[in-house]
């Protein structure tokens, strides 16, 4: 059970744990996808092993708390079983330490900014709805969509259970294999799925260095998110949740005008998207500060 507290967004003791579910559901998609191609067999199966292992320390953590450190050992051991599954494919080796990095920051992002009723599954819905255009029907962001879609009626637009580490983790490991399956060639469209993971990238990023500059302890839980703060000034949890639908949803409708432009562009657009998404940010931060008469 997770209960309310001064680190907590919710004021209902409610059940946690509920993200193995989509865990369940992708495994055998994973395992499915090993055994029908044996030009990815390899990155499938080190895909599936690495999720096991976020899942399992995740789990471990919503029953009984596990020390930053183990989490952080295990979501390195699986990120760098997924990069080496990529180059067990042929996968150029700058593309397998640039998915690496993704998947370590991915797993703490997703946990991170999973804090309110439905937000870390919408959004990874609409990351998954993006790969699908980009790649079309292919089979992990399939599984990824209807996993999570499975799921987000238990948790919006009232929780009645939660993600929990086993599942906000595993989905942000999930992302990161979406990348995984991209030829490192494939620039493009790298930096169009990028542009769908700013909402998460900018809130959890700037709320991380702003606890740093401060001398927090950055690693612990808190509610200095932004989204946090906006449910703390009155916000349900489903208007911020759906407010970072909208802009996410407005990210993919820019991903789909821009397929097929020349890189230079998609680079450009992409970059004006990540630096829009940081000064909202400091402004409603500053706004919510002013309001509260609090710095920082």
């Amino acid at each position: 059970m997770d209960a309310p507290g001064a680190r907590r967004s919710h004021v209902v003791a409610t059940p946690r744990g509920g993200g193995v579910a989509i865990v369940v559901a992708v495994v055998p998609v994973l395992a499915w996808m090993a055994w029908q191609s044996a030009e990815s067999r390899m990155l499938a199966l080190a895909a599936m092993s690495g999720l096991v292992l976020v899942a399992g320390v995740g789990w471990l953590d919503d029953h009984r708390p596990q020390s930053a450190a183990l989490r952080l050992l295990v979501h390195v051991a699986a990120a760098t079983l997924l990069a080496m599954g990529m180059a067990a494919t042929g996968a150029a080796l700058w593309w397998c330490a640039c998915v690496w990095l993704l998947a370590v920051g991915l797993v703490n992002v997703w946990n991170f900014m999973d804090g309110i009723d439905g937000l870390a599954t919408t959004q990874a819905i609409l990351v998954g709805a993006g790969a699908l255009l980009l790649a079309g029907a292919s089979a992990l962001p399939v599984a990824l969509v209807a996993a999570c879609t499975g799921f987000l009626p238990f948790n919006a637009p009232r929780a009645r259970i939660f993600l929990g580490d086993v599942g906000s983790g595993s989905l942000g490991y999930l992302i990161a294999c979406l990348f995984a399956w991209m030829p490192a060639e494939a620039m493009a469209e790298q930096w169009l799925l990028a542009l769908l993971l700013a909402a998460f990238m900018i809130d959890a990023t700037l709320t991380l260095l702003s606890r740093m500059l401060r001398g927090e302890p950055w690693w612990q839980a808190h509610v200095q998110h932004l989204y946090q703060r906006l449910v703390q000034r009155g916000a349900s949890h489903m208007q911020v949740t759906l407010a970072y639908a909208v802009a996410t949803l407005f990210a993919v409708a820019v991903l789909h005008v821009l397929e097929g432009r020349p890189l230079a562009i998609i680079i450009g657009v992409v970059s004006a998207w990540y630096l829009s998404a940081a000064a909202i940010w400091f402004i409603l931060r500053a706004g919510l500060d002013a309001g509260t008469g609090r710095q920082g």
